[in-house]
């Protein structure tokens, strides 16, 4: 089950009661407040590891309670610490609070470290208040109390290439023939229905490819699967448009350039200013008339974008087109 977002309660512990106490000992008369310190309340912390894939850990828990600290008591003893509530969510995931989303913090590798809550800290027992004009002191300090907090936990995969386009484009078999990915392949719209990542070699080089399900036209408005899933790719460098150019088609290769460009505006403008390719994939079912196809070519010649005619099914062009995205990921 991949989970990308899920909204959590969090709540430290509460620190431990500083301790009253004195000593009492035989023939030691008087001998002095001896109460110790409350322990610490546990922290809620949150460490990026490679063993989580998703928040599905977040899908069937909402509340994490952190252990409260233990209560000090004579001989200046200390209480025991609160025991920290440790969760590992995977690298991409992004901390928002929770209803306004704004900005907490953001994984963007593996093994950062976020302390999202502080478990409170504990009282001082009465042996701390004694002074030359009160040598036996009655005051002690209550623990603090925890925090609590309810987040977004967002997830946005972290990949370097980001595949878009309709339903039936060919994006899921692309990635399957470029990487070891094996996602679902069927021949009706949204057999993916999750993203996918890829690892694509060529040379002694190598990148993460992701694969989000199909954009429609309206997906703004809610048609098909919406927009939720192109936070995915916004971390990417390049954007490869697949594009189906055979005459089996929903929409002409110029139309289909048009909806992605349009829902990509519409869902964030910035991702337009990422670097684009086009992979217009079915060559092999393509026709005689090359009429939509040139018009494709030439309006990518004027935009400056790299075009590469593929096959993902019968293996035509890949080579290519992964040396292609190789030079094009060079840093400028």
């Amino acid at each position: 089950m991949f989970i990308d977002r899920a909204v959590v309660s969090f709540r430290s512990g509460d620190g431990g009661d500083g301790s009253r106490s004195f000593r009492r000992e035989r023939f030691i008369p008087r001998g002095g407040p001896d109460g110790g310190d409350g322990g610490k309340g546990g922290d809620i912390v949150l460490v990026s590891s490679p063993v989580c894939q998703s928040l599905t850990d977040f899908k069937f828990q909402r509340r994490f309670v952190a252990g409260n600290g233990g209560a000090g008591s004579g001989r200046k003893r200390s209480g025991r610490n609160g025991a920290d509530v440790v969760l590992r969510v995977p690298a991409g995931t992004v901390v928002k609070t929770f209803p306004d989303e704004k900005l907490i913090f953001d994984f963007d590798r593996l093994g950062l470290r976020c302390v999202l809550a502080r478990g409170g800290k504990g009282g001082r027992g009465n042996v701390h208040f004694k002074s030359s004009v009160n040598r036996a002191p009655r005051r002690c300090e209550k623990g603090e109390k925890g925090e609590t907090i309810q987040v977004v936990l967002e997830l946005k995969l972290i990949a370097h290439t980001g595949l878009v386009g309709l339903p039936n484009a060919g994006k899921s078999t692309l990635i399957s023939r470029i990487s070891s990915a094996r996602p679902k392949i069927a021949a009706y719209p949204f057999t993916t229905l999750t993203p996918n990542l890829g690892v694509v070699a060529f040379r002694d080089r190598s990148m993460v490819v992701a694969d989000i399900p199909g954009i429609l036209e309206g997906a703004h408005r809610g048609e098909g699967m919406g927009l939720e899933f192109l936070r995915h790719i916004e971390r990417t460098r390049i954007l490869i448009f697949v594009i189906d150019v055979s005459p089996f088609a929903s929409l002409a290769p110029m139309d289909s350039f048009r909806v992605l460009e349009n829902e990509l505006q519409r869902y964030q403008p910035q991702l337009l200013k990422k670097k684009l390719m086009v992979a217009a994939n079915k060559v092999d079912l393509a026709d005689s008339d090359r009429t939509a196809i040139d018009a494709l070519r030439i309006f990518c010649r004027r935009r400056r974008i790299p075009l590469v005619e593929i096959s993902a099914l019968r293996g035509t062009n890949l080579e290519k087109l992964k040396g292609i995205l190789f030079r094009f990921h060079e840093p400028e």
